[in-house]
């Protein structure tokens, strides 16, 4: 299944149904007065959380969602039926942003939530309404109100516990892949990832969920490379494990340039509690590794993690240290919901 993350769509709630002018009109009843009935309530659009779902590409294919107009009121005093609401499902994480693409409308962050985004019109009054003690014969009804029609954005931000992030190549699909049953594509060249990807870890009998995202280069935030739109989707996690490639020219100067991009972001991604790793350490000789350490420890103020997510060396290290900083309770449900993980073993 293809992986889409924003979507445009136009809705519209249901018009409401006229009203109806009518009168009784029986043999031997002379002044039957006022028959006509209320039009019906045009339908609501209610966005809905779905479970299992984590893509919007259902909204790639259909971009109009229309709600159904009420019916007309008629004689004999009969009401109109109420037109029947439209729902879009969504995936958890979801936010409905108005046309601006900055007003956020709202937030959707449980399994089975609704949100009622637009109300149908309401049905207009039959002539039956306005009879009075003074007016015994109206002739007037009101016509229904009509739907809100706007155009919406759905923006998708993955709920996970720990997200990865830097450079391209620096091998976070490779860690990904080690420690879940994710299989993110791998290979030798910048930018393999061009998706987020999801995996659900188990260390030390604690599950929680990883996200990968694409990698940042220097001007992502001015919309180089792949830009630093997937950034949104590591926004709601606790920790953020930092990977910096060990094979790399200067590793503190790849450190700092993830930082500045994150940044420039915003979104307080430099708040969140960073874990920093110096990653293929098995591709380097032993005095170009202690070079890259230094440097690191140097950009970071912190001491890094060693690890190599082919061979499997400081990988352990590396979840526990997630474990400890996501504690208990992860934040994502999806820890169970998704796919089933299986223990990681060195």
């Amino acid at each position: 299944m293809k992986f889409l993350d924003e979507a445009k769509v136009y809705i519209r709630s249901g018009d409401g149904g006229n009203g109806c002018v009518a009168f009784r009109r029986e043999k031997f009843i002379e002044f039957g007065g006022p028959s006509g009935g209320n039009g019906g309530r045009g339908g609501n659009v209610i966005i809905e959380v779905a479970d299992g779902l984590n893509t919007l590409i259902d909204y790639r294919y259909q971009q109009h969602f229309k709600a159904q107009k009420g019916e007309n009121g008629s004689g004999s005093d009969r009401h109109g039926a109420n037109g029947k609401s439209i729902v879009l499902k969504v995936p958890l994480g979801t936010q409905i942003f108005d046309e601006d693409r900055e007003t956020l409308i709202h937030d959707f962050t449980d399994v089975g939530e609704k949100f009622v985004l637009s109300e149908g019109g309401n049905g207009g009054f039959g002539n039956a309404h306005f009879k009075s003690s003074t007016n015994r014969a109206p002739r007037n009804a009101n016509p229904g109100q009509p739907g809100e029609e706007r155009w919406i954005w759905l923006r998708l931000k993955l709920i996970a516990d720990a997200g990865l992030v830097g450079l391209p190549n620096a091998g976070k699909s490779t860690f990904l892949s080690k420690v879940s049953a994710a299989k993110p594509k791998i290979a030798d060249y910048p930018f393999t990832t061009l998706h987020p990807q999801l995996g659900v870890v188990n260390a030390d009998g604690r599950e929680f969920v990883l996200a990968d995202i694409p990698g940042l280069i220097e001007g992502a935030h001015e919309g180089t490379g792949l830009g630093d739109r997937f950034l949104g989707h590591v926004e709601r996690c606790r920790v953020l494990l930092h990977l910096v490639d060990a094979t790399c020219e200067h590793a503190g100067k790849a450190y700092k340039t993830v930082r500045k991009e994150l940044d420039a972001y915003g979104g307080l991604l430099t708040d969140k509690i960073e874990i920093v790793a110096l990653n293929k350490i098995d591709a380097v000789e032993p005095d170009e590794l202690k070079k890259q350490k230094d440097r690191l420890k140097r950009a970071a103020k912190k001491t890094p993690l060693l690890m190599s997510g082919a061979t499997g060396e400081g990988v352990k290290e590396a979840l526990r240290a997630l474990v400890d900083v996501i504690g208990e309770a992860p934040v994502s449900a999806k820890a169970k919901s998704t796919a089933e993980a299986e223990p990681w073993s060195a």
